[in-house]
């Protein structure tokens, strides 16, 4: 009894040692323009004073995989290393006749779907790699979707913790309950990365989910 109450000791000693000095990966995971890298820039810029990315109203504007090493999170005096890792846009369907009504020339517009489409595949291949994922969807757009359908499913397949944010709650027609009724099987967390409302929960969801990895 006292060597086993031993080797449990030393086990959680051991595992806390290793877990501490890993950096936990946090993906950034939604469709475009939902603001996946408005919030990576956000977490980013409050805790190490630089972006991750650039963001535009032109859809997939992140078209590979982009990575900030090192970002040290510090909230309600806890402390926490994250690798921020800001995904393309996931999209079932990528044309470049899309681009074009962004005033993209023709030429520009077929680069940026090739690339995008590209992204795409490189995100879902990153999954792999994932210790946290975060969804970032648009609150005024509908979730149910084939996009996010898909996403999901990747997930659950891989056992990944999730958590949902509803962006752009600064909107008129955003409807949290919408996005919690489509995956009442995860925590939802309404934000606006834009203005910066409401990331005290997101910062509490993610330290939460982190014990569990």
């Amino acid at each position: 009894m006292v060597i086993k109450i031993f080797k449990n000791f030393f086990k959680r000693i051991f595992s806390n040692i290793f877990k501490n000095k890993k950096d936990v990966k946090l993906g950034f995971y939604g469709p475009p323009n939902a603001g996946k890298t408005s919030l990576a820039n956000r977490v980013c810029k409050d805790f190490t004073g630089e972006e991750i990315g650039s963001v535009s109203k032109i859809p997939h504007e992140t078209r590979s995989v982009q990575f900030k090493e090192k970002v040290e999170i510090i909230f309600k005096g806890k402390k926490m290393t994250f690798k921020m890792i800001d995904t393309p846009g996931i999209a079932t369907k990528i044309d470049y006749e899309d681009f074009l009504k962004y005033k993209v020339k023709k030429k520009q517009a077929k680069q940026r779907a090739k690339e995008a489409t590209q992204g795409v595949i490189e995100s879902i291949k990153w999954l792999d790699d994932m210790d946290i994922v975060v969804i970032v969807l648009d609150a005024s757009e509908n979730p149910y979707n084939q996009v996010n359908i898909t996403i999901i499913g990747n997930l659950v397949a891989r056992k990944i913790p999730v958590l949902i944010v509803a962006n752009k709650i600064d909107l008129k027609k955003a409807d949290i309950k919408k996005i919690e009724s489509a995956f009442p099987e995860y925590d939802v967390v309404g934000i606006s990365a834009k203005h910066g409302h409401n990331l005290e929960e997101f910062y509490e969801s993610i330290f939460k989910l982190s014990k569990n990895i």
